[in-house]
Protein backbone atom coordinates (compact mmCIF):
# COMPACT_ATOMS: atom_id res chain seq x y z
CA UNK A 1 0.00 0.00 0.00
CA UNK A 2 2.86 2.48 0.80
CA UNK A 3 4.60 1.91 -2.78
CA UNK A 4 0.59 2.85 -4.27
CA UNK A 5 1.01 6.07 -2.07
CA UNK A 6 4.34 7.19 -2.86
CA UNK A 7 4.03 6.61 -6.91
CA UNK A 8 0.61 6.67 -8.25
CA UNK A 9 1.86 8.58 -11.20
CA UNK A 10 3.94 5.59 -12.00
CA UNK A 11 1.40 3.16 -11.47
CA UNK A 12 -1.24 5.12 -13.34
CA UNK A 13 0.72 5.15 -16.54
CA UNK A 14 1.86 1.44 -16.69
CA UNK A 15 -2.28 1.09 -15.98
CA UNK A 16 -3.23 3.70 -19.20
CA UNK A 17 -0.25 2.07 -21.37
CA UNK A 18 -1.76 -1.59 -20.74
CA UNK A 19 -5.13 -0.37 -21.81
CA UNK A 20 -3.90 0.53 -24.79
CA UNK A 21 -1.92 -2.53 -25.85
CA UNK A 22 -5.50 -4.41 -24.81
CA UNK A 23 -7.39 -2.34 -27.25
CA UNK A 24 -4.55 -2.80 -29.65
CA UNK A 25 -4.38 -6.00 -29.71
CA UNK A 26 -7.72 -7.63 -28.76
CA UNK A 27 -9.70 -5.85 -30.98
CA UNK A 28 -12.83 -8.63 -30.21
CA UNK A 29 -13.19 -7.00 -26.91
CA UNK A 30 -16.64 -5.07 -26.61
CA UNK A 31 -16.08 -1.24 -26.98
CA UNK A 32 -18.57 -0.55 -24.18
CA UNK A 33 -16.23 -2.54 -22.08
CA UNK A 34 -12.74 -0.58 -23.42
CA UNK A 35 -14.58 2.88 -23.57
CA UNK A 36 -15.94 2.11 -19.10
CA UNK A 37 -12.26 1.33 -18.78
CA UNK A 38 -10.86 4.00 -20.13
CA UNK A 39 -13.63 6.63 -18.19
CA UNK A 40 -12.67 4.69 -14.94
CA UNK A 41 -8.84 5.89 -16.18
CA UNK A 42 -9.93 9.14 -16.53
CA UNK A 43 -11.31 8.99 -13.23
CA UNK A 44 -8.53 7.47 -11.43
CA UNK A 45 -6.48 9.86 -12.95
CA UNK A 46 -8.28 13.24 -11.21
CA UNK A 47 -7.33 11.67 -7.87
CA UNK A 48 -3.70 11.10 -8.92
CA UNK A 49 -3.30 14.48 -9.95
CA UNK A 50 -4.32 15.88 -6.67
CA UNK A 51 -2.09 13.54 -4.69
CA UNK A 52 0.61 14.38 -6.95
CA UNK A 53 -0.66 18.27 -6.12
CA UNK A 54 -0.68 17.53 -2.68
CA UNK A 55 2.77 15.91 -2.51
CA UNK A 56 4.24 19.23 -4.28
CA UNK A 57 2.45 22.02 -1.75
CA UNK A 58 3.99 19.56 1.16
CA UNK A 59 7.24 19.42 0.00
CA UNK A 60 7.03 23.26 -1.03
CA UNK A 61 6.08 24.24 2.66
CA UNK A 62 8.69 22.14 3.97
CA UNK A 63 11.38 24.08 1.76
CA UNK A 64 9.90 27.51 3.34
CA UNK A 65 10.49 26.18 6.45
CA UNK A 66 14.06 25.53 5.78
CA UNK A 67 14.23 29.02 4.04
CA UNK A 68 12.43 30.58 7.47
CA UNK A 69 15.03 28.94 9.45
CA UNK A 70 18.01 29.91 7.84
CA UNK A 71 17.35 33.50 7.58
CA UNK A 72 17.02 33.84 11.28
CA UNK A 73 19.94 35.36 12.97
CA UNK A 74 22.09 33.03 14.98
CA UNK A 75 23.02 33.50 18.52
CA UNK A 76 26.65 33.79 19.48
Amino acid sequence: MSFIQKHPARIYAVLVAALALVAHYRPELPTALILGFAAATLGIGEVVQRTEDVKTAMAGERVNEHQDHADEPTAE
